[in-house]
């Protein structure tokens, strides 16, 4: 047999469902149960029935998917596959915030420790940040950690005093401006995409802002044939298989996230025979941090 197929034999005997980013390698995503981004994966998680959970994405989503299935197991490829921007704000700004701010709500991007998510009132995806920060009652907004996702917020919702922390993604901050401006000159009268993780500069040059799966859906729905894609070149993946008569140019190569790269198929494999690397998550921590996530599943709804 192939891997492909004794990773779906080995799923089926164990009672397990793999959960796949849109981010990780096409052959991981074509063994998976589900694929999505940060807020349906999170979704999914909550409502399986599965024994095993194998989380093929970064160190952040298992930690998520434990913390809303704790009487799971939850395996990860690898668990060296992290996300630097999970880890960009500090607990003793936070606490600083809230002394400045009577009327203060920390909103916690998903894309973050468990450890943040305990200091936060309330998680946000890209998909649902928009929607949720609009419908809190504070007036005062601390969103961490991504700054760049933040001020996209800000100027979607500038009824609430929005404050901006310095964190950000490490791949999608390698988008400039000149890489639009060549990408308009090479494709003319081509829908450029741009996930709100790149700088506010490269999203205000550019056509349509989303969370992943708003930008597949963009390029479903969208009449042209023609797309420039800026995130993740993973995400072409999915493009592709939902539009197969369309063409995607990446925006820039520079787009690939290395963590997410991280999961292969033969470690999906592997982390399911032998049932390795366990997701743990401290009960403390756990207690505190899942408060901020069903909130997020609530109010999202």
């Amino acid at each position: 047999m192939s891997l492909k197929e004794d990773v779906l034999k080995l799923k089926k005997e164990k009672n397990a469902i793999i959960l796949a980013h849109y981010y990780v390698d096409g052959a991981v995503q074509d063994v998976a149960d589900f694929v999505g981004d940060s807020y349906a994966l999170a979704k999914k998680a909550k409502n399986t029935d599965a024994d095993i959970i194998v989380f093929a994405g970064v160190k952040f989503m298992g930690e998520s998917a434990k913390m809303l299935n704790p009487e799971k197991k939850v395996l990860m490829p690898d668990l060296n596959a992290d996300c630097p921007m999970a880890h960009m704000a500090s607990k003793a700004v936070i606490k600083k915030m809230k002394e400045e701010y009577e009327d203060l709500a920390v909103v916690c991007y998903i894309n973050s420790t468990a450890e943040l998510k305990t200091m936060a009132d309330i998680c946000v995806t890209s998909s649902n940040a928009v929607k949720i920060v609009r419908s809190l009652p504070n007036k005062n907004i601390f969103f961490i950690p991504d700054g760049n996702l933040g001020a996209y917020v800000k100027k979607q919702v500038p009824e609430k005093n929005i404050i901006l922390n310095d964190g950000y993604c490490i791949t999608h901050k390698r988008v400039t401006l000149k890489d639009v401006e060549k990408a308009r000159e090479e494709h003319p009268n081509v829908p450029i995409i741009v996930h709100p993780e790149c700088v506010n500069e490269v999203v205000e040059a550019t056509d349509f802002a989303g969370s992943t799966s708003e930008l597949i859906q963009y390029t479903v729905d969208n009449p042209n044939k023609e797309f420039v894609i800026g995130t993740e070149l993973g995400v072409l993946h999915e493009m592709q298989l939902k539009s197969p008569d369309k063409t995607f140019y990446p925006l820039t190569d520079k787009l690939i996230c290395m963590n997410m790269k991280k999961v292969s198929l033969e470690k999906v494999y592997d982390c399911l025979l032998n049932e390795t690397n366990k997701v743990f998550v401290d009960e403390e921590v756990k207690a505190m941090a899942e408060k901020s996530l069903d909130r997020m599943l609530e109010l999202a709804k």
